[in-house]
């Protein structure tokens, strides 16, 4: 079994870390990409360099990632008002660091920290904008804690389906996974050039009537299931015995996802208190 998310694509090749069929998939944030890899490769020696990764490795890195992330939220909430181009400029930043993490064999811990940060920044910034766009609409909707809360929930939810088996990543999920990415970001892709000629009111066709809540129901629940991927991905890691150093690369992957999902919720509720 491979994961989808690019973040782990090299790790399982790693010597130690075996797998099915799988697949190489996307990013987000402000986009996303999706491509399949199904081979297999059969399981051979252990790492050797350095003590074997635990699930504590896990969640503490995620920890400290996520007050990274916090601390830019407050950062971009702060100053967006002041300087309405800092979440764009953030979110090049992001694609950038993103792109020199995802394709390194082992990023470093500041990659990722510095990651959580920028991304942090661009989240602070674009939720202040949503927030002021439902505000304009007439609504008083608190779409950003509502968002905040669906993806909390959303993580609870996944873990539980993933820790319960109810949910079992193999070769059948992750083709479907797989088909269902391609189609949403193809669909976004039109969509973001509909967008720029006005279509749904500048939303594109997430902005026209039942088909754009559709679109929005179908972005948020691929960001919540591709959470089994990097619950496998680190479930797999752990076992096979990879070094402690991976650890940061899992957290890297789990940081992508969370922040693809928070945006997928927030437009959604965006769209949704608007249409009111």
């Amino acid at each position: 079994m491979q994961s989808k998310n690019p973040i782990f694509r090299d790790i399982e090749k790693q010597p130690g870390f075996a797998y099915n069929e799988g697949v190489n998939a996307y990013q987000q944030a402000a986009a996303g990409t999706a491509t399949l890899d199904q081979q297999t490769q059969p399981t051979v020696g252990a790492p050797t360099a350095g003590r074997p990764m635990t699930i504590d490795d896990v969640i503490m890195k995620t920890g400290l990632a996520f007050v990274a992330l916090l601390v830019g939220a407050g950062i971009g909430w702060v100053l967006t008002p002041s300087m309405p181009w800092l979440p764009f400029v953030a979110m090049i930043v992001g694609l950038v660091i993103f792109f020199v993490g995802a394709f390194r064999k082992l990023p470093k811990a500041g990659t990722v920290l510095s990651y959580s940060l920028v991304e942090g920044v661009f989240l602070g910034g674009i939720s202040m904008f949503y927030q002021d766009f439902v505000a304009a609409s007439g609504s008083d909707a608190n779409i950003i804690t509502q968002a905040v809360i669906g993806t909390f929930v959303a993580f609870g939810v996944m873990l539980l389906l993933y820790r319960t088996r109810i949910i079992k990543v193999n070769g059948t999920f992750m083709k479907i996974m797989m088909v269902a990415l391609v189609s949403y970001l193809v669909i976004a892709f039109i969509s973001f050039i509909a967008a720029l000629f006005g279509v749904g009111g500048g939303w594109g066709f997430y902005g026209v009537g039942g088909l754009g809540l559709l679109l929005c129901v179908a972005g948020v629940a691929l960001a919540a299931f591709s959470l089994n991927l990097d619950f496998a991905a680190i479930e797999q890691g752990i076992n096979e015995g990879l070094p402690e150093a991976y650890s940061w690369r899992m957290v890297f992957g789990l940081v992508v996802t969370l922040v693809w999902l928070y945006l997928e919720i927030l437009r959604f509720l965006a769209i949704l208190n608007s249409n009111n």
